[in-house]
């Protein structure tokens, strides 16, 4: 392969391509290989510990304990099975689930598809850079407009770093999950952790209360996200192109695993979290449900260096998923209107919600929460369209979704549609 040389040296992004094609050409089958072509789950993955996980997660692990776990594990693995869809679609037909849902859906369905969608991406938004403010807020003692001013320079910066190709954004990404994940591993070490309460918590089915249905939807709303399943597709249906039927294959094995990895990283990063709020909070401090309570909290029971980290990852969580949320937002737009807009026009629109909830004094966490119930009912959309178009015989030839991945799928968008059903018949019951 011919690789562009740039004032004598060889860009990021260019040795990364050469890379993947060696091992495309060559029958590499460990680790080396799936580091090589990584990258797409990675970026996506941020959206799942996003600081939207952050403000549900706190609540749920300091009101009801371990008890919520299930629900945790129950949506990585719909994460999972529908991330891999994404990335399937694009890996086989070359075109994003925006593209594919505006060519063969009804206009109607599109017009309300993309309406949705951009709703979403304002809510996945608003609870990213909304967290990413608030922790550096606290951390360095600002006013809160200042720290969103901040936390929009520097995720203005990081987004930028895509005009000299996807590696280098993808290492900037992956660095941050890191932070995150290293912050929560030293989080659980200085918690005292119930482990056969997570066990319980894990595998026995529990709603405690009416409280509980609606943080186990936003639980899922903040874990399954309604823009990753846009954008995942578009990261992987140019990044390598297949050139023949064998390096197709080899690229769904790897994303597949790819996408189980990070994805399942992701999933135990979401219960260190409800685990560290249960061992922290929920003898005591049910009552804790803001990030600020949360922090203010965490100094005297754990210490400033719990204290600390969990400031740390929330700033990492907020700056990282908020760059993958305007990439997002910019893929949704350009697939269903085709037009894409001016980056710094994106960012705007996106991050204008945010200014506005502040300046109208609306309660920060409470906002985060809210924002993630949105997601789970604007979740349903792109889950049927990939359901729909992976199962296309036509679209996607012998790489059609098998009846059992159908199935599942199906029982997963039934298990989202009911969830929603039943936070309505409660909203409905208590007017």
């Amino acid at each position: 392969m011919n690789v562009r040389v740039l004032d004598g040296r060889l860009p990021v992004t260019d040795i990364a391509i050469a890379s993947m094609r060696d091992a495309l050409a060559q029958r590499g089958r460990g680790w080396s290989t799936l580091l090589k072509l990584a990258g797409p789950a990675v970026v996506v993955s941020v959206a799942y510990i996003d600081p939207g996980n952050f403000a549900t997660n706190i609540q749920a692990g300091a009101r009801y304990g371990y008890s919520l776990l299930w629900v945790t594990l129950v949506a990585s693995l719909v994460a999972i099975l529908f991330q891999a869809l994404s990335a399937k679609l694009g890996i086989v037909t070359g075109r994003n689930l925006a593209e594919l849902s505006r060519e063969h859906f009804p206009l109607p369905l599109v017009l309300s598809m993309w309406v949705v969608s951009e709703v979403a991406a304002m809510a996945t938004d608003l609870a990213e850079f909304l967290g990413g403010a608030l922790g550096l807020s606290l951390l360095f003692h600002l006013p809160l407009l200042a720290s969103m001013a901040v936390t929009a320079i520097a995720t203005y910066a990081v987004l930028l770093l895509e005009k000299r190709g996807f590696r280098p954004l993808e290492i900037v990404v992956g660095a941050l999950v890191s932070v995150i994940g290293l912050c929560y591993l030293a989080e659980l070490l200085i918690t005292h952790v119930q482990w056969s309460g997570v066990m319980e918590g894990l595998f026995v089915y529990q709603l405690p209360d009416a409280q509980a249905a609606n943080l186990a939807v936003g639980i899922i709303g903040a874990t399954v996200m309604p823009h990753t399943l846009f954008l995942h597709s578009a990261l992987t249906q140019s990044r390598v192109p297949a050139r023949n039927d064998i390096e197709r294959k080899k690229l769904l094995k790897f994303s597949n695993r790819e996408v189980g990895v990070t994805l399942g990283i992701a999933g135990l990063i979401n219960m260190a979290m409800i685990v560290m709020a249960a061992g922290a909070f929920h003898h005591g401090h049910s009552d804790v449900a803001e990030i600020q309570t949360a922090y203010d909290t965490l100094l005297p029971v754990l210490g400033g260096a719990a204290a600390g980290l969990f400031l740390l990852s929330l700033m990492a969580s907020g700056l990282s998923s908020s760059v993958v949320g305007t990439m997002a937002g910019q893929m949704i737009t350009q697939g269903f209107v085709r037009k894409q807009l001016p980056l710094w026009l994106r960012r705007a629109i996106t991050m204008i919600p945010s200014f506005a909830v502040i300046a109208l004094g609306v309660n920060a966490t409470k906002a985060l929460v809210d924002s993630q119930i949105v997601l789970s009912f604007a979740l349903p959309f792109p889950m049927i369209a990939l359901v729909w178009l992976t199962g296309h015989e036509k679209l996607m030839g012998a790489y059609r979704s098998s009846v059992g991945i159908r199935v599942l799928s199906i029982m997963a968008v039934v298990a989202v549609l009911g969830l929603n059903g039943m936070l309505i018949a409660q909203a409905v019951g208590n007017t």
